[in-house]
């Protein structure tokens, strides 16, 4: 079994400038869908989360219901603008943001540090593909 060579560079490029391929006909666009599902899970989960956490012993306040509506809306709204260059940086805010309401139900907390991993990935994978 063979290993695949690298392509030669284009006529006029040397090697240093040849661009690196990912394999992907449109990296830019899979990295966007990967940052915007992130987002769009985050928000669903968030607004999912309200009800079981009034249940099961939660002390969640209307302050406290409405960070967490807030929060869901922003990851939403967030995922909608994945074309922007700042939405990269916006989301991070968020994930901060939601790791501080954690002060509010511990709950909230763990889910900051699950999205928060899920979101360190998704920059990774932003880095490593577009370089």
């Amino acid at each position: 079994m063979t290993t695949p060579q690298p392509e030669p560079p284009s006529p006029g490029e040397t090697p240093a400038e040849a661009p690196r391929r990912s394999g992907l006909r449109n990296p830019e666009a899979a990295v966007r869908g990967l940052g915007a599902g992130t987002l769009v899970l985050e928000a669903i989960v968030l607004l999912l989360a309200i009800q079981p956490i009034r249940i099961l012993g939660g002390d969640l306040s209307g302050w406290g219901i409405g960070a967490v509506v807030a929060l869901a809306v922003l990851a939403a709204a967030l995922a909608g603008s994945m074309r922007r260059s700042w939405a990269w940086h916006a989301g991070s805010a968020l994930q901060v943001l939601l790791l501080v309401s954690g002060l509010l139900h511990w709950s909230l907390a763990a889910l900051g540090l699950i999205f928060g991993a899920a979101w360190v990935y998704a920059t990774t994978v932003r880095r490593k593909i577009l370089g």
